[in-house]
């Protein structure tokens, strides 16, 4: 062993010592497990386009309310740019354009809004199986699919809808510093709340409301921390009506789409690694920690996908007597509902011995 690897297996084992690096860890190693990239990029297009669309009838119709009192309606159009940085100001620019449209024309915009949304829905969806890494017979049909696709888009529009209500109240007071803090404590409050209520919506049944709690704090607090980062930029960095301004909009605003749903993905894979105890993890391997056999596994028999499919997935690196404490799960019963604490234990006559011929590798067997 070389003093470079020796010295990278001394910090592997002493991330592992030491709970929160362990944890951040395993954080790290799940997100990269799931192909987390590869989930934010399909949500991040997903919202481009149907947030887009979505918002900007949000704007329209707020400013169809409150056209009866200008200064209302400034509030409110500075309010909506300072929720959605990059795109909120271009936004409200075209109320009075959309306020002259016909009624019809309004109502296919809606319907193809609603249309184009439920993609974003059914994005998030399917990310939340990959996380929680269900079975195929596990996952929802198409029709409970589409039920919480609608639930989830009613939760959302409330959800911007009350969280611009509480920006109005930080505009309308801003020069008051007491009144600014407290406006920034009830955004990320409904922010942790709306992220709660998706993550419930969006999440099985057979997963504890309570292991869905940790992940909407870190994603509330985290989605308000980008607020006022992307607001700060906005108006003071990106406020040019030059063309090069026009680029920056465009790529701002997929990169800003692309780094909020990064960090949503990372806060459901905080509450996998909590409710599974994922951690501490091997960044270099061998040996695996039981850890990392439990999100191998985990892998692996998300792969099932019909109930007449079997699938057993063992591991022969165990140390004597490492049996006792195996908690990877073995079959996809141990996984659905997902993160059962009655998961039955390994059985000892199942998990090859060193030496056998399936020791030092991972067998998945499907018949």
């Amino acid at each position: 062993m070389n003093p470079i690897q020796r010295g990278l297996r001394g910090v592997d084992r002493a991330q592992q010592r030491h709970t929160p690096f362990a944890f951040a860890v395993g954080v790290g190693r799940k997100y990269a497990d799931d192909h987390g990239g590869a989930l934010a990029g399909n949500l991040a297009y997903s919202a481009f386009v149907s947030v887009f669309p979505l918002l900007l009838v949000l704007v329209t119709v707020i400013g169809l309310v409150s056209s009866l009192d200008p200064a209302l309606r400034g509030q409110v159009e500075d309010a909506m740019s300072n929720q959605f940085p990059l795109v909120g100001g271009q936004l409200t620019e075209n109320v009075d354009t959309l306020r002259r449209s016909s009624v019809i024309g309004l109502v296919i915009g809606l319907l193809g809004v609603l249309w184009g949304s439920t993609r974003l829905a059914r994005a998030g969806l399917f990310t939340m199986a990959q996380v929680w890494n269900l079975p195929g017979p596990a996952r929802p049909g198409y029709l409970r699919r589409l039920g919480r696709s609608l639930l989830f888009l009613g939760v959302l529009g409330i959800g911007v809808i009350a969280t611009t209500l509480i920006t109005v109240l930080g505009v309308y007071g801003k020069h008051i510093p007491g009144l600014v803090v407290l406006t920034e404590l009830l955004a990320a409050v409904a922010n942790v709340g709306l992220y709660f209520i998706s993550f419930r919506v969006l999440t099985a049944r057979g997963v504890p409301s309570r292991d869905l709690l940790p992940g909407a704090v870190a994603g509330g607090v985290a989605w308000t921390l980008l607020q006022l980062c992307g607001g700060y930029l906005m108006h003071h960095y990106l406020h040019s009506d030059s063309v090069y301004n026009v680029f920056a909009t465009v790529l701002g605003l997929v990169a800003w789409l692309f780094l909020t749903v990064q960090v949503t993905i990372v806060a459901a894979e905080v509450n996998v690694v909590l409710a599974r105890r994922l951690w501490p993890r091997t960044v270099l391997q061998p040996p695996l920690t039981e850890a990392d056999r439990s999100s191998m596994a985990l892998q692996a028999l998300q792969n099932q996908r019909r109930p007449e499919q079997h699938v057993r997935v063992t591991f022969g690196d165990r140390p004597p007597g490492g049996w006792a404490k195996a908690t990877a799960p073995r079959t996809p019963a141990q996984v659905s509902p997902p993160a059962s604490p009655q998961a039955p234990a390994p059985v000892k006559s199942e998990i090859p011995r060193p030496g056998s011929p399936q020791a030092g590798r991972e067998s998945t067997d499907t018949g």
